[in-house]
């Protein structure tokens, strides 16, 4: 763990252990605000501002959403008519956050060595490779002190103040190559996150012990100050690997030998020991399975050229059901001049791996790479629609920014590299948009770099708005699943109605099911493999394979009903059934779904049975 005393010290406590107000004290103000906000479902967000400067909380002050969150959770079915997720959802703050039907929690493994050279790439020792301190979630994650138990809970808690559900939990894990990660830290990296989860449905919060032990160690760890600045992509005297290998040595060192020890049990274990055996992994998966607060998916992020069979079995059994991996380019010569250190059927036999094993793929493609153009980037664009070796299931799109940190800032100094105008780029996302399947969802266009980090090159974030406005002057929208979701949109299922696209892939064909409204918005689907090889395991003998079900819409919490909800329309039971119909159609004895560990008593329900890796139900 790399502690920082800047981070663990009074801005992160703050964070963490942000003080409450004394809701008797001020329950007067309080439940008049409430009241009107109850009685007033048409109140507008200018007109609830309004309400909390005439009634504020001090002569200088405002009562926070978080504030109004917590006491009406207090004085519902008191001093205020019974509870209703309707006033929560009216008070939540940024509701589209899980507008996508499940709550994400982004956490950062440490700063580790990396196995790639890419000249694009930030070089920022203070983070896992490829990460800024500037970026939102990586700020998150060092002033957590990069430890996931921390990071799981503060973001957890921070849900829960600004009105969010938090029983159905989307972990994602970035940061480096995870691959590249020793197991064991793998190992008991997940299992915290899963201890967080289960202290923070229990209502027990461990964090002043972590922080204790991090605070007892504090010697190890290095002050951030002394590593700033340490590369100037102009002139790299060190690189990255070299820089946190020098910065970080006796605290790898550390970490290894305790590891070492504590598995010889030589060492008795304190909460930021980088060490957890599968055993005790296993054991936190299946209290997960009914805990209040579950996992319904996990991803990590890796390269194409640690992806064989091993792995994607070995990260299956760590619980991941998606995998992020870095296409960047499908042209080996500029793979080869941004040192990418892999070509691109190192990229087509990971996709093929990980589509046998039955995992999400979400890619990242960039765009405006050193020595690529606009029309070559489209024409890539277009090739990884077209040829069954990639069709991913989601995709990041990142138009190559200039960080002072990369070795591009050599191509940039001498000429041979230039960022695209605003137009070029504008032109390239439109025609990428146009390309994009409808069984693919464009994650994110843009990455979330500061301003501040870009020497050269769009700084704009809302680029997609800007693509999005540019497709509706011709009358168009994008395809693809992100634009067409149903979000907060009252659904009813008469008007609802199941499309069936097929397509192949390199091991398989493929059938995206969707329930979609006449206007084609979509409001839940399934993505379903009938294998056309023998299978990666012996396990998916004979198995046509769920990959993913989806229903979109609000987030709303396990076992609660919502009026014109697609959570709540049995579309998740309906496209089983259709996907069960059409493995029987095409001869297989069974079914198998690569479930996250929080929907195996879901699919347990609907007549599937536990493997050692997958659930299965015979048809």
């Amino acid at each position: 763990m790399f502690f920082k005393a800047s981070c663990i010290g009074l801005k992160s406590y703050l964070m963490s252990h942000r003080e409450t107000i004394d809701l008797q004290q001020h329950r007067e103000p309080l439940l008049k605000i409430l009241h009107h906000i109850i009685t007033r479902p048409d109140l507008s967000r200018r007109e609830l501002d309004q309400l909390l400067r005439e009634i504020p909380k001090g002569r200088d002050s405002m009562y926070s959403r978080d504030e109004l969150i917590s006491a009406y959770r207090a004085f519902a079915g008191t001093a205020l008519p019974p509870f209703d997720q309707s006033i929560l959802e009216r008070l939540r703050r940024k509701p589209v956050r899980t507008s996508s039907g499940v709550t994400p929690v982004t956490v950062l493994t440490k700063p580790f060595p990396c196995p790639g050279e890419c000249i694009f790439c930030p070089n920022d020792v203070r983070m896992p490779k490829s990460y800024l301190s500037d970026e939102p979630g990586a700020q998150r994650a060092e002033q957590n002190s990069f430890d996931p138990y921390l990071q799981t809970y503060t973001r957890l808690q921070s849900y829960h103040n600004t009105g969010h559900p938090t029983d159905k939990i989307e972990i994602i894990i970035l940061g480096g190559t995870w691959s590249f990660y020793p197991e064991s830290y793998q190992i008991w990296f997940i299992k915290r996150i899963f201890d967080a989860m289960h202290d923070f449905g229990r209502g027990q919060d461990r964090r002043s012990e972590v922080e204790a032990a991090l605070r007892e160690k504090s010697q190890l760890h290095p002050d951030r100050n002394t590593i700033t600045a340490t590369i100037d992509g102009r002139h790299i005297e060190k690189r990255y690997n070299a820089v946190v290998q020098l910065v970080y040595k006796d605290e790898m060192t550390r970490s290894y030998e305790l590891a070492q020890a504590i598995a010889r049990g030589e060492q008795p274990r304190s909460p930021i020991d980088e060490f957890a055996t599968w055993e005790e992994l296993e054991a936190a998966h299946l209290e997960n399975e009914t805990a209040p607060c579950r996992s319904v998916g996990l991803v990590i992020e890796t390269r194409p050229d640690h992806i064989s069979p091993e792995e994607v079995l070995r990260v299956r059994r760590l619980g991941c059901t998606k995998v992020q991996i870095g296409f960047q380019s499908l042209n080996d010569h500029v793979l080869r001049l941004n040192k990418r250190g892999h070509n691109v059927a190192a990229t087509r036999r990971a996709v093929k791996l990980l589509r046998q094993a039955g995992f999400k793929i979400h890619a990242h493609w960039m765009p405006n790479l050193y020595g690529s153009s606009p029309e070559a980037d489209i024409e890539d664009y277009r090739r990884m629609f077209d040829e069954v070796d990639f069709r991913p299931d989601e995709l990041k799109v990142y138009p190559c920014s200039l960080i002072e940190s990369a070795e591009l800032m050599q191509r940039y100094q001498d000429g041979s590299w230039k960022p695209y105008t605003h137009d070029e780029l504008l032109h390239v996302l439109v025609e990428s948009f146009r390309l994009t399947p409808e069984y693919c969802r464009l994650t994110r266009v843009i990455r979330d770099i500061p301003s501040t980090d870009i020497v050269v090159g769009n700084q704009m974030t809302n680029f997609r708005q800007l693509v999005e406005n540019e497709l509706a002057k011709h009358g168009e929208r994008s395809p693809d699943i992100r634009a067409r979701e149903v979000r907060f949109k009252s659904v009813e299922a008469a008007e609802l109605h199941l499309d069936e696209l097929w397509y192949q892939s390199s091991c398989t064909d493929e059938v995206f099911l969707q329930y979609i409204t006449p206007s084609r918005d979509i409001a839940g689907f399934l993505r379903l493999s009938l294998p056309k090889e023998p299978p990666i395991t012996d396990e998916l003998a004979g198995a046509a394979m769920i990959r993913e079900i989806h229903v979109y819409g609000q987030s709303l919490e396990i076992g609660t009903t919502g009026e014109g909800r697609a959570q709540h329309l049995g579309l998740g039971k309906q496209l089983i059934e259709r996907a069960v119909e059409i493995a029987r159609e095409h001869n297989y004895p069974q079914l198998a779904v690569i479930s996250a560990i929080g929907t195996r008593e879901y699919y347990r329900k609907r007549g599937f049975v536990d493997g050692k890796l997958y659930q299965l139900r015979a048809l």
